[in-house]
């Protein structure tokens, strides 16, 4: 029996703009992370995904062009053997005091009731950003940086976190996978 994985999407999953991802044509995936899904899918896995998208509250973009932005992911990764069970995303600026934007714990936390968890402990978190890996923690998960969109940055910022020295960092998403599933077979 797998784990529950939760995924940031933009620079985890498709590369990350700063300029914001605003429609499905600018929805790139990251080479090998469709494949790191699917592989962690058929491994027994199941992955979900936590995203701000304050993009939405800044009017860059609206709900119709989120859906098909995630349509786009999800038909990719199905396509690819995986499954999505689950995209929790935050609609609200940095502003907005909401308890969803991570680093705040809202959308772990309907991932979790949606899924019908007790709890995330021994689930993954894995990101790019720091605020992905807060959330994560205060939620009980294992975390994973990935060094794809702004994780060669985050990198440095590890410290903020309560054990630094637990994260896994891994190049990319496909990295991660390799290892997590090494890693299954090797204590199976």
């Amino acid at each position: 029996m797998g784990n529950l994985i939760i995924l940031d999407r933009d620079g985890t999953i498709n590369e990350d703009s700063a300029s914001y991802i605003k429609s499905s044509d600018e929805w790139q995936p990251i080479p090998g992370s469709i494949e790191a899904i699917a592989r962690l899918s058929q491994a027994g896995h199941t992955i979900a995904i936590a995203t701000n998208q304050s993009g939405l509250a800044r009017g860059l973009f609206d709900e119709a062009a989120l859906a098909a932005m995630h349509t786009k992911m999800t038909a990719l990764i199905e396509d690819a053997g995986g499954r999505i069970a689950h995209i929790a995303y935050c609609p609200h600026g940095p502003d907005d005091q909401c308890e969803c934007r991570k680093p705040g714990t809202g959308l772990l936390e309907n991932i979790r009731d949606h899924l019908g968890y007790t709890t995330l402990n021994n689930s993954w978190m894995v990101g790019d950003t720091l605020r992905d890996l807060q959330a994560g923690e205060a939620m009980g998960c294992r975390l994973a940086l990935v060094k794809t969109g702004k994780g060669k940055d985050a990198e440095k910022e590890l410290t903020a976190l309560r054990h630094p020295s637990s994260v896994v960092v891994s190049r990319c998403l496909q990295e991660f996978a390799d290892t997590l599933i090494a890693n299954t077979h090797q204590n199976a």
